[in-house]
């Protein structure tokens, strides 16, 4: 198989342009429409032979799972089918559910907002000829977006945060917020939290980092549907930076790139003895600085998140999503296929194209040779 090396070098090829971009987009949703988005894989449906890049790699792969990497998805297919001429197929179907076709054999991978539990690890080791692995390739940070007339620089503790958004902290002058902030106008007005009206990954982890920050203060627990009664509540990320911008005094979670693009403001968390904001780079590291989970499979890169970290410049509020890959595949070809597409979506360039479509943060060096190390091991055969 070609070395990692080879695989960046090949991804580096790799540029957009919008008219590419709007064509390829235009024949993933015809193809997503006739079932090509979830209906492959190494045993039931991907094509290797005459339209292989350099002979050797499948023409066509299909992945499914978190529509947390939908965006990103958009321009990691057609710089890969630009580079190397193979056709990456993404159907968002929700994490639980591509990681379901990904272990039955439908697709050849998976993206999910989760690693896979040990359960899923056993049927892996029956759906591929070696077990499979999780490589983190896509970090969201999560913004506390706030709208609150002359106040442009927000300081709070997870422990005030908790109190908020539990609505136990009601009004933006009450002495706890004031304390984190002795320069700030805060007026005597009531504070109006906006939550998430759907399940979501984004509710689940900014309850972990509450659960895990603040358990004095947030006594709901890690949730994907929003626990507390009141408040106001808005469908999707859209409709929460919508119901912020609209409002008086409002203040919520949501991505940071759609908070970016909007006029709100995004608080700063305390992090030891600091304030981080929602960056990228602050985003990244909490990856570097977090534990990897032990008694994993060879090349498995899971990691427990540490929301508590006091690392300085790490920002804990994020969301990371795993793309999932056998180590082993029946067709050598989709192997080749499947670890190419993962390298240069784990490459400087893949994770700048993800970043400028979508707003992630790009992992870090370290954490990219290790995923090019891991590649190393899906073989394809």
């Amino acid at each position: 198989m070609r070395s990692s090396s080879t695989r960046a070098a090949r991804a580096a090829l790799a540029t957009t342009s919008a008219a590419a971009l709007a064509l390829t987009l235009a024949a993933c949703g015809a193809s997503n429409e006739t079932g090509g988005g979830s209906g492959g894989g190494s045993t039931g449906g991907s094509t290797s032979g005459g339209e292989m890049a350099g002979g050797d790699m499948a023409s066509t792969i299909n992945g499914a799972g978190a529509s947390t990497q939908q965006a990103a998805f958009q321009a990691w297919s057609v710089n890969f089918q630009q580079a190397d001429g193979t056709t990456v197929n993404y159907d968002p179907v929700g994490s639980g559910s591509g990681r379901e076709q990904f272990l039955s054999g439908g697709v050849d991978f998976a993206g999910s907002d989760a690693y896979m539990d040990e359960d899923e690890l056993a049927q892996a080791d029956e759906r591929c000829t070696d077990g499979a692995i999780d490589l983190p390739v896509y970090v969201s940070p999560i913004a506390i977006a706030y709208n609150l007339e002359g106040v442009d620089d927000l300081q709070l503790t997870a422990d005030v945060l908790a109190g908020i958004m539990a609505q136990q902290i009601t009004t933006w002058d009450d002495p706890a917020i004031a304390e984190l902030n002795p320069d700030a106008d805060l007026p005597s007005q009531p504070i109006v939290p906006v939550n998430r009206s759907d399940d979501s990954g984004t509710t689940e982890n900014f309850t972990e980092y509450l659960d895990a920050a603040a358990p004095d203060a947030w006594t709901f627990g890690v949730v994907e549907t929003w626990p507390v009664p009141g408040g106001e509540a808005a469908q999707g990320t859209s409709g929460v930076v919508q119901a912020i911008s609209n409002g008086q005094g409002t203040i919520g979670y949501a991505d940071a790139s759609q908070v970016e693009a909007s006029d709100l403001s995004a608080a700063s968390v305390q992090v030891g003895g600091e304030y981080v904001g929602p960056t990228p780079e602050a985003a990244a590291a909490i990856l570097d600085n977090s534990t990897r989970v032990e008694g994993r499979p060879e090349g498995d890169i899971a990691i427990d998140l540490d929301r508590t970290t006091e690392e300085a410049g790490t920002y804990p509020i994020v969301l990371v999503s795993y793309q999932i890959a056998c180590k082993g595949y029946e067709d050598p070809a989709v192997g080749e296929a499947v670890a190419a597409f993962i390298g240069y979506v784990a490459s400087e360039e893949g994770q700048q194209a993800a970043a400028d479509q979508a707003g992630s943060a790009p992992i870090s060096e370290t954490l990219r040779s290790d995923i090019m190390s891991s590649l190393e091991l899906v073989t394809g055969s």
